[in-house]
């Protein structure tokens, strides 16, 4: 451009033909006649360049390529993986960003690389909110006998990596979200999520969109059209708001709730967190959400509390009262002392053939029979598991104590950490004092003692201790040198009454020296004994009894 303009200048101003321009800035003739025609330089011919290594590989490339079309999406080549075909099977040295500019244009010609428009949106306060389920994976830290750690426990602790379904909602005009985790994403969690997230905004969205997840969906129509399945449709109903419902395969249909998942995966769940329990991971998430508010998202001038400020009032009021979102079951009582409720059995402490009603939720599993809750588990999400309670048999194990030992009850205590080593001790010592079968059915006897219920009749004849109690009480006991049953009993029942002097925090048993009128009458009893007679040792020695007979002769 500068020499264009020196030569319009000096043919103008200066020598004024043009082989006086071209001999004077040393130019080509050619040149200034293009100079004096347009001011702007014509563009210049790009040179088809050799190519000697790249003309080897375009058939194998091509090949490739036109292979693809008949692979499914998710499994084709990208550029990276036929460059390294390339070097494994051909040997070619070329570079892979010279292998990656011609599959880009290849692509393209070929029509198998689309770039899509996409329309932005516009939403109204309080009106859109859009749900989704995605995966992440948090550390487990457990108590010795599954019970939650304190931080610096659970740092030093070996953690058990578990993948969990997380559910988000998220509001389209402020762009604050809510998560909550869950084991399974069940349809009893779906629903209980979407309580948790009406709580957590104080009101409902107009309308929820989602993709079509089973938990909602029960078949795919023409067009938008889509079958729900009853229960979410009265759930709906519950909460007063609309749905729709994506594309298949059009998560960009609801691209809001999809970029706020791949944001809270990256920078909240990165490192994976370690926690003790569901509890605390959800506690994590919550204040995660809460902390968010302060971010801008995009290019937004105000934050993601300020605009949830004003989107506030335009939500929906909350129903006055919550959707029973359990789900009723009646079972009958199998000769294991099971009911199964959702493809797996779970251990009751009812005889064989009682008819039982079991609600499914969420999170845990509860029977209940004349009103009154007798099981209560975890939920099991796998699917032909055996979910058993020692607990629940030990009433048969009091009639059959030789069935204790291959237990699978007691197998699944053992993995669960519920057996403590001290129970195992005292057991062996029962047995070599007792015999097998008496020193099982005492351990038998202490455990229905402890949970309360008389060893004879089943049912419930005292005050029900902890496992931790229970243990301590068992550990104090091998301590003091005795496998004495009735002994272990007499330390849980002190537990009241500070009778053992405990071991600083670690021991449920809190103690003080007590003395013996401090105790009632009934703990009296229990050391009272009648003074022994000891006459009927004299008449085994017959020189005493006879000095004592001479004794009160003379004396007479």
């Amino acid at each position: 451009m500068e020499l264009f303009e020196e030569i319009r200048r000096e043919y103008h101003h200066g020598s004024g033909t043009i082989k006086g321009v071209a001999d004077k800035l040393g130019v080509h003739r050619r040149m200034v006649r293009q100079a004096l025609s347009s001011a702007v330089p014509p563009p210049v011919k790009e040179r088809e360049r050799q190519k000697p290594v790249m003309s080897g590989l375009v058939p194998f490339i091509d090949q490739i390529l036109e292979s693809d079309f008949g692979a499914p999406r998710k499994q084709r080549h990208t550029s990276h993986r036929i460059w390294v075909r390339a070097q494994d099977e051909l040997g070619v040295p070329v570079s892979e960003s010279t292998v990656c500019k011609y599959v880009r244009r290849r692509k393209e010609e070929m029509g198998m690389s689309r770039r899509e428009t996409f329309v932005p949106q516009t939403y109204a306060p309080g009106r859109e909110g859009q749900v989704d389920w995605y995966e992440a994976y948090a550390d487990f830290v457990s108590g010795p006998l599954g019970g939650p750690l304190s931080g610096a426990e659970r740092a030093s602790q070996e953690a058990e990596r578990t993948k969990v379904q997380v559910f988000a909602m998220r509001a389209m005009y402020s762009g604050a979200a809510f998560h909550i985790a869950f084991p399974r994403a069940t349809q009893q969690a779906f629903l209980e999520a979407h309580e948790a997230a009406f709580g957590y905004f104080g009101g409902v969205f107009h309308t929820l969109r989602y993709d079509n997840l089973a938990s909602a969906v029960k078949k795919i129509l023409r067009g938008h059209r889509r079958e729900e399945t009853q229960r979410f449709r009265a759930f709906r109903s519950h909460w007063g708001f609309s749905s729709e419902f994506c594309n298949p395969a059009r998560g960009n249909e609801k691209g809001g709730v999809e970029g706020e998942v791949g944001y809270y995966r990256r920078n909240h769940l990165v490192p994976v967190p370690r926690v003790g329990d569901w509890a605390s991971l959800n506690q994590l998430l919550w204040r995660e959400c809460v902390t968010d508010g302060a971010r801008c998202i995009g290019e937004r001038i105000l934050c993601v509390d300020a605009l949830w400020n004003e989107e506030r009032s335009h939500l929906q009021p909350p129903a006055s009262e919550g959707f029973d979102l359990a789900e009723v079951l009646f079972a009958r009582v199998d000769n294991k002392g099971c009911v199964r409720a959702k493809t797996n059995h779970y251990s009751t402490p009812l005889r064989p053939g009682t008819q039982a009603r079991v609600i499914v939720r969420s999170g845990v599993v509860e029977v209940h029979k004349d009103n009154r809750l007798v099981a209560f588990h975890v939920r099991e999400h796998g699917r032909h598991q055996h979910i058993l309670e020692l607990e629940h048999y030990l009433d048969v194990l009091g009639r059959k104590p030789g069935a204790l030992a291959g237990s699978t009850p007691l197998a699944q205590a053992r993995a669960q950490g519920r057996w403590p080593v001290c129970f195992d001790a005292l057991w062996q010592r029962l047995q070599d004092r007792h015999g097998r079968a008496k020193g099982t059915q005492q351990l038998v006897e202490l455990l229905l003692f402890a949970a309360g219920r008389s060893p004879r009749g089943g049912g419930q004849s005292g005050e029900k201790y902890s496992m931790d109690k229970l243990r301590f009480a068992v550990e104090r006991a091998l301590e003091l040198g005795t496998e004495d049953v009735d002994a272990i009993r007499l330390l849980l029942q002190q537990d009241g009454l500070r009778l053992l002097k405990g071991k600083g925090n670690a021991s449920p048993l809190q103690s003080q020296d007590l003395t013996y009128g401090d105790l009632t009458p009934v703990q009296q009893a229990h050391f009272e004994r009648p003074a022994p007679d000891m006459g009927c040792y004299d008449r085994l020695r017959p020189s005493t009894r006879n000095q004592a007979t001479r004794v009160q002769e003379e004396v007479a």
